[in-house]
C-alpha cells in the first residue's frame, strides 16, 4: 500500500530543509522562491519498536518495513489556481498524494528571505489555502453546470452528485474546504471522481526555530497556527527542521539522548507518520518467520481476505483460514510454542477483523 504526503507551503519555510531530513535525502535548499521546481520524492521507513522486537526474536534472513513516501512540492505564491509561479505544476502534484504536510514558517530569521516581506503562519496558510480552495470551486462549478441538467430530469445518481457539488461550493464560498462537508456514503463516493485538493487530510507542521520547539506553547506564531488548525479540527505538529537535519544522521541511541537533551520526546519524522497513520485510518499486522519478518499496512477494519490480498491477490482469491496471534501474548508468552501452549493461538475465517498488532499466517489454495 503506496502511502503518499505532499509537504506544501509557501517558498522559503523550511519545506526542503524538513524533507531533506525525514528522508535523508539531498533536495535542493535555497534562499529563494522556486528552489524546488520538480518534486522531490524520498520513501522512508515507517518507525516502529514491535518491528525491532519482532525482529531480534526471528532473527529473519530479511527484514521489511512499512514505507511512507514524502513528495516535497514547488512553493505556491498568490495567483497559482490562475497559473502564477509553478501554480498548474504545484496543484497537479497535490492530487497524487493521499495527504498533505502544510509547513508553516513559525520562527524569526532576518539572513532567511521571506517571499511576503515579514514572519506571518496564519497569513502564508491562508494564501495556500486560499489558491487549494479557488481550484477546487472551479472544479465543482463546472461539475454543477455538468449534472444541473440530469438531475432535474430526476437521474438518481445525477441528484446524489448535484446534492454534493453544491454542498461544498456552499463551503468553497465561505473560505472552508471541502473535507468539512457532511455528506452522506452516497455522495461520498461519486465525489471521489472529483479529486478535489481541499478534501485531503492536512497536517500542519509548525517549523520553529531550535530556542522554542521544546515549549512550543510559548511562541505567538505557534499558538496562531493552533488556532487555525483546531477550527478546522487539524493537527498541528511543532518541529524544528534544522533538528531533524541534525538527527537524520544520528543512531537510535544518540538520537534518544539528543531529543531528550532538547527536552523533545519524539522526532518529527515519528510525529508526521503517527499522526498520518490515525488520520487515514491505517493499522499493521506482521507476517513473521525464519526467512522474513514484515510489517504491512492495512486500513482499519479490513477483514482477514481483504488483509490477504494485500500480500497477493493469490492469498485472497484462495483465502481459507489464518492463523492470529497478537504481538501482545507474544510479548507475553515469550515465544510462538508459549502461544499455542497457552490456547493464543486462533483460527480465524473470511468475516475477522484484523486488528493492529495481530501476526497472521494466511492459508490459502488456488
Amino acid at each position: 500500500m503506496g502511502l503518499t504526503a505532499g509537504i506544501v507551503g509557501l517558498p522559503n519555510i523550511g519545506k526542503s530543509t524538513l524533507f531533506n531530513a525525514i528522508t535523508k535525502s539531498e533536495a535542493l535548499v535555497a534562499n529563494y522562491p522556486f528552489a524546488t521546481k520538480d518534486p522531490n520524492v524520498g520513501v522512508v521507513e515507517v518507525p516502529d519498536d514491535r518491528m525491532i522486537t519482532l525482529v531480534k526474536m526471528f532473527e529473519p534472513r530479511r527484514t521489511v518495513y512499512n514505507t511512507f513516501s514524502f513528495t516535497d512540492i514547488a512553493g505556491l505564491v498568490k495567483g497559482a489556481s490562475k497559473g502564477e509561479g509553478l501554480g498548474n505544476q504545484f496543484l497537479s502534484n497535490i492530487r497524487e498524494v493521499n495527504l498533505i504536510c502544510h509547513v508553516a514558517r513559525c520562527f524569526d530569521d532576518p539572513d532567511i528571505t521571506h517571499v511576503e516581506g515579514e514572519v506571518d503562519p496564519v497569513r502564508d496558510i491562508e494564501i495556500v489555502n486560499t489558491e487549494l480552495i479557488m481550484a477546487d470551486l472551479e472544479s465543482v462549478e463546472s461539475g454543477i453546470t455538468k449534472v444541473e441538467r440530469k438531475a432535474k430530469s430526476k437521474e438518481k445518481a445525477a441528484v446524489v452528485q448535484l446534492s454534493a457539488l453544491q454542498k461544498i461550493r456552499a463551503l468553497l464560498l465561505e473560505g472552508k474546504p471541502a473535507r468539512v462537508a457532511e455528506l452522506n456514503k452516497d455522495e461520498e463516493e461519486v465525489m471521489k471522481s472529483f479529486h478535489l485538493l481541499t478534501v485531503k487530510p492536512v497536517i500542519y507542521v509548525a517549523n520553529m526555530s531550535e530556542d522554542d520547539v521544546a515549549d512550543p506553547e510559548s511562541s505567538a506564531h505557534y499558538q496562531a497556527v493552533k488556532k487555525l488548525a483546531d477550527e478546522e479540527h487539524a493537527p498541528v505538529l511543532p518541529i524544528c527542521a534544522k533538528i531533524e537535519e541534525e538527527l537524520a544522521g544520528m543512531d537510535t541511541e544518540d538520537k534518544e539522548m539528543f531529543l531528550a537533551d532538547l527536552g523533545i520526546e519524539r522526532a518529527g519524522l515519528d510525529q508526521i507518520i503517527q499522526t498520518a497513520y490515525e488520520m487515514l485510518g491505517l493499522r499493521t499486522f506482521f507476517t513473521v518467520g525464519k526467512d522474513e519478518v514484515r510489517a504491512w499496512t492495512f486500513h482499519e477494519g479490513a477483514k482477514a481476505p481483504q488483509c490477504a490480498g494485500i500480500i497477493h491477490t493469490d492469498f485472497e482469491r484462495g483465502f481459507i483460514k489464518a492463523e492470529v496471534y497478537s504481538y501482545d501474548d507474544l510479548m507475553t508468552y515469550g515465544s510462538e510454542a508459549g502461544i499455542k501452549e497457552a490456547g493464543k493461538l486462533r483460527i480465524e475465517g473470511k468475516e475477522y477483523v484484523v486488528k493492529d498488532g495481530d501476526i497472521v499466517f494466511f492459508r490459502f489454495n488456488v
